[in-house]
Order: C-alpha cells, then structure tokens, then sequence
C-alpha cells in the first residue's frame, strides 16, 4: 500500500483523545503502514504519558511527531482531565481549525480527527452542530456528508450509513429533506463507492422515515408526497445503480444485522447477500443501529471535501477520560480506513 500523509488532532483535551491516540500510535501496524502527525498541546500529551506510562500500553510523546499548540498558562491551567469546559472546547477548535489548513495547504492527505464536546465548543463561543459543518466551512464545501464504515469482526463484511441530515433537532427534520438534498446525498454517497470503494454498480438501500414508511399515508405523508416519486425517478436515471426502497426503518437493519454477525453457530459464517450502502434520513434512524452493531468499528467519514477525514465513532468520554481503560479500537480503525481511501484515491 502507498504511504499516506495524515494528521491526527488531539480532540478535547480533557477528555480520551489524548488516551487513544498514545494507545494506537503504541501498535507498530498502524505507525508502519502510513506517515502520522500529530496537533496538540505537547504537555498534555505529556501529562497523560506520564500518568498512564505504567500501564505499558501508551507511546512516548518523544518518539512521533507533533505539532505542538501551546496554550496560554490561564488556559492550561484551566483543562482539568475529564471535566470539559469553554478552556477545553476552545483548545480542540484550535486544534482543528489548524489541522485543516494545513492540510487545504497540501501539507497532508488527510485528518483524523479525535473526539470534541459540541457543549465545550459552545462554552467557548464555537456556535457549530460539530466537527463536520467546520471542516465543510474551511474548506469552502457546502455539498459534503456523513458515512459511518464499519468491518465485522465475524463475518469481514463492510457496513457503511450515509445520513441525509446530520445534527438537527428531530422535529426539524422532515423540513430539511427534500428532493434535492436527497439527490445531493445520493450522488456524494455514489461517487464514494465508485471512487473511494472501488464498487463500479452499487446496491444501496434507502430507509423511509416514517413509521411502516408512512402505510400509505396513514402514519406520516412524506413518503407519498414526494419520497416515493423521487425513488421512481432516481431509479429511472440511475443505470448503473440499483435503489432499493423505501424500506420501513423498523426492518430496514435486520439483514445489515444477519450481515455483520454471520451465523455465530457456524464458524463459515458465510455473509448474506446486503446491499453495499444504506441511506439513513436523520441521526438516529443511522446511527442507533451502526452503534449496536458497530461501536468499536464504526468510523465517521466525511464525504464530499477535498480530503480525506475519518473520525472515530465515539465522543469525548469524559466519565472515563484518565483511568486508562479507554478502548483505541475505533481510533485505529479511523486510521486504517483514512489511510486505505487515500491509497484507494491515488490509484
């Protein structure tokens, strides 16, 4: 595999990130497979080193490369391991916000991104749903998307969850969707499986939003106002993709499900035949399933920049920030999959 350029951001401070990213960059498999850089604040790093280095299962601050974020002594002072505040957030906005320059600068292929508190960054004057809209911002993108990938652990088979709308409030959703916003998310979510996935002719599901997707207009009328209209015409135009839909959200992740835990009993564990994608219409709806199936493995990947971003699928943590059992799994596989894009993107 080509090697890849990546930085990695400590996320907030006083939370895991620290904790995960020493974990990962201690394994040899994920050091050795592409070239990390990472942005923090070295003495936190080095703070976290010293508190967890007895545990054998952390990297010395020393032996990779960082680009180092001081912050002022009244901030510092202020990030307090496992209590984020308005210190905390603002120090992972900066950490951010520099990672993305420089990547827009050509110095990097991709960011990786570790874990922020929304409710810090807001403390700290950071008016954004999350990492997503501010990346989308930088870099001058307003037609980007969120796809959750995730490999079985059982069966080796690959789950990936686009949203149609990402961090808004529940009763504002059916407002957000329309036609061409679902068509927007469909060819981001298209191009990404050509592109990045190699999957010339993918199969993707798409969920209805209502309950029974709407039985007709009985329990919700979007699905027969427009939704069901919008599929017809997206599968008359689509010839070399196959759209499955609208399938009731309450059945739609059964054989994703089967899909991801094989037959348990059956050490073949032979994988059904699932479709490559599946488009989720709001938050939850997605991500309820991919985190029972997927919470160690599920990756965050933005979709649509002009770079590569992976995230892992978790928050902040703060309730276990510094005990060191936080797990790395997600954050190298955010890695990894970072990684495997960009060498698929340069083919």
């Amino acid at each position: 595999m080509k090697s890849s350029n990546l930085i990695i951001t400590m996320g907030d401070p006083a939370g895991i990130g620290p904790e995960i990213l020493l974990k990962a960059l201690k394994d040899p498999i994920i050091t050795q497979t592409c070239h990390l850089t990472v942005i923090g604040t070295r003495s936190l790093f080095e703070q976290t080193y010293q508190h967890l280095r007895h545990t054998g299962e952390v990297a010395d601050p020393d032996r990779f490369e960082m680009i180092d974020i001081p912050l002022d002594r009244i901030t510092q002072g202020q990030i307090i391991t496992g209590r984020g505040n308005a210190a905390s957030g603002a120090a992972s906005f900066a950490y951010l916000e520099e990672a993305i320059n420089r990547t827009l600068r050509g110095a990097f292929q991709g960011i990786v991104t570790a874990p922020i508190a929304k409710s810090c960054w807001k403390a700290a004057g950071y008016n954004y749903p999350g990492q997503t809209e501010v990346l989308g911002q930088i870099a001058g993108i307003d037609k980007f998307g969120m796809l959750f990938v995730g490999r079985s652990p059982y069966t080796g088979w690959t789950l990936r969850t686009l949203l149609a709308t990402t961090h808004i409030p529940l009763n504002e959703v059916s407002a957000a969707l329309n036609p061409q916003l679902m068509s927007l998310k469909l060819d981001l979510l298209i191009n990404c499986l050509q592109q990045y996935f190699n999957i010339k002719n993918p199969q993707i599901v798409i969920a209805g939003l209502n309950p029974h997707s709407g039985e007709q207009g009985q329990l919700g009328r979007e699905e027969k106002d427009w939704l069901n209209d919008w599929l017809e015409t997206e599968q008359k135009q689509r010839y070399d993709v196959k759209l499955v839909g609208l399938i009731p959200p309450d059945t739609m992740w059964i054989k994703p499900a089967q899909s991801w835990y094989g037959n348990l009993n059956n050490s073949s564990n032979k994988v059904d035949n699932s479709a490559d994608a599946y488009l989720a219409l709001y938050h939850d709806q997605g991500l309820i399933p991919v985190k029972l199936m997927a919470f160690d493995q599920a990756i965050n990947t933005t979709i649509g920049l002009p770079f590569i971003r992976t995230s892992p699928d978790h928050g902040t943590a703060f309730d276990i920030a510094g005990k060191g059992i936080a797990r790395a799994t997600s954050m190298k596989a955010a890695i990894e999959l970072a990684s495997e894009l960009i060498y698929h993107k340069l083919k």
